[in-house]
């Protein structure tokens, strides 16, 4: 295995993170927060159905295959290079320092993106929670008021920015509760469904179990078969926040890599018992989970008759409260990954800043905050349209950085693969798997977004959403390229590159 460097004092650069401030509990709640499992299903299941019918549960379990492998490279990596740059830091040392630059903006426009579509969200459900709660079950006029909705949503991205500015333990402690909300709404869901079903369910599309619904092989369609897929990979995005929380992490050498793979295995777990449930309790045919009036929220369509008077309140709050944590929890990879681009000369030095007094990223989490504020209030007032072809199109930026982290994998580990049979599997093998199936999904997901016909708008005769994508991530070349004549160091490999020491081994003294 390649040696890693004893780092000497004298040339350490202290970030200023808090060390061992959270352990593996706390980074799996995290890793799952950062999911939006109860978010994620209200949207996809019924999508899923549309696509692929009672096969759902087939396409989440191929789905999980290269995320568990991308999940793998995350831990082996974060092993010998536990640095909060994650991706920027391991591209940078496996390839060169443009390939970990782009893997850093790829993680950025994420984030940025998803805050605000997020904060969007979390409005809209709020203003539905309120009425639901006082005897409105549809205020369509608060929900449909930009203003409304556009505050609530700014308030939430400017709350949660605050919460992570104040350190990561207080917003650690907040994710045991909004987890814990969210999963007792999914496990309330499976129950109930499942003890109704038992009973004798009086829904005409109500289907028996059988063990084929897992069989990706009886999906009619190649076409079916990788939209359901692409549409579950992404349900499965965020658990890599459990990594860039490595340098405040217990043992950061290997609890943020378990913590990646246990929150993937319970949402695989938690994604397949909802699924089954309710395609047992509801089917999937035209007035179930497949029907195309149902399918933008199925949680809403089966509270009631599922869960009685309180089913509606209860998962609308769950949908809210899981939009909220991952707002939260998505700030925490974005503004640590530019934390250490501005440590490495990556990009403006202030972005190295750490609060004294809570020890957290603070200019970074402040412009964060800004940027999807202001990306939010422009999109939001400027078209709706467009801002929901932003979330559609983040898939690229996802599937891009996850295929560089596979490949940095690969790559840095690629002279230890003779070592051993685990060595080669483990270090090589699935990791370059799950980098090429990611490079795969960026592929065919760009040629699907370009069509006009995909998405809401259509930009220059093209699909908007391509546009946004494509965009978003060629605006990065850009700016690259803008910072490497401004300050070439760093393009040089003078401030990171393959042999720089690891920043944060949790025995450093102080310095």
């Amino acid at each position: 295995m390649d040696e890693v460097l004893e780092p000497q004092i004298d040339d350490l650069q202290e970030k200023g993170l808090e060390h061992n401030a959270v352990g593996l509990v706390s980074s799996v709640t995290i890793g799952l927060a950062s999911t939006a499992p109860a978010f994620s299903l209200a949207a996809t299941v019924g999508y899923l159905a549309l696509e692929v019918g009672n096969y759902a549960p087939a396409a989440i379990v191929v789905a999980f295959i290269p995320i568990i492998f991308i999940a793998i490279a995350y831990r082996e990596l974060n092993r010998v290079i536990p640095d909060c740059g994650t991706t920027f830091t391991w591209g940078t040392k496996a390839f060169t320092p443009r390939i970990g630059w782009m893997g850093g903006w790829g993680v950025a426009v994420a984030g940025v993106i998803f805050m605000a579509n997020a904060a969007d969200v979390v409005g809209i459900y709020a203003i539905q929670l309120y009425g639901t709660l006082t005897g409105n079950p549809d205020p369509s006029e608060m929900t449909e008021s930009k203003l409304a909705v556009g505050i609530i949503g700014v308030v939430f991205i400017l709350v949660m920015s605050a919460i992570n500015y104040r350190g990561i333990e207080g917003g650690a402690k907040m994710q045991y509760v909004m987890v814990g909300v969210q999963f007792a709404a999914l496990i309330a869901v499976i129950v109930a469904a499942l003890w109704q079903v038992s009973q004798g369910t009086q829904n005409p599309d109500a289907e028996p179990f059988t063990w084929s619904w897992f069989n990706p092989f009886e999906i009619d369609g190649m076409t079916s078969f990788v939209t359901a897929a692409l549409l579950a990979i992404f349900i499965f995005w965020g658990f890599d926040t459990t990594l860039a929380i490595n340098e405040e992490t217990k043992d950061s050498t290997r609890t943020p890599g378990r913590a990646a793979v246990i929150s993937t295995v319970i949402l695989l777990g938690t994604y397949v018992l909802v699924t089954v449930a309710l395609q047992m309790y509801a089917g999937v045919e035209k007035s179930g989970l497949g029907s195309k009036r149902n399918a933008d929220d199925v949680f809403a369509v089966v509270a009631d008759p599922l869960l009685g008077s309180w089913g509606l309140p209860l998962l609308l709050l769950a949908v809210l409260i899981s939009a909220a944590a991952s707002m939260q929890t998505t700030i925490m990879p974005t503004a640590r990954g530019t934390l250490a681009m501005g440590v490495y000369k990556a990009l403006p030095s202030r972005f190295a800043d750490v609060n004294p007094k809570y020890h957290s990223p603070g200019f970074s989490t402040v412009v964060m905050a800004v940027v999807a504020t202001v990306f939010y209030i422009g999109f939001k007032f400027i078209s709706e349209d467009i801002l929901a072809d932003t979330i559609l199109s983040i898939g690229l930026a996802i599937a891009f950085y996850y295929a560089i982290t596979g490949f940095s994998c690969a790559w840095y580990f690629r002279r230890d693969m003779v070592l051993g049979v685990r060595d080669f599997f483990v270090l090589f093998l699935l990791p370059l798997l799950g980098g090429l199936i990611m490079a795969a999904v960026f592929v065919r997901s760009a040629f699907d977004m370009y069509d006009p016909d995909y998405g809401y708008t259509v930009l220059m005769g093209i699909g908007g959403v391509f546009v946004m994508g494509m965009g978003a991530l060629l605006a990065g070349v850009v700016v690259m390229i803008i910072w490497n004549i401004v300050a070439p160091p760093f393009f040089r490999g003078e401030t990171l590159h393959r042999d720089t020491p690891v920043l944060v081994p949790d025995d450093w003294p102080q310095i």
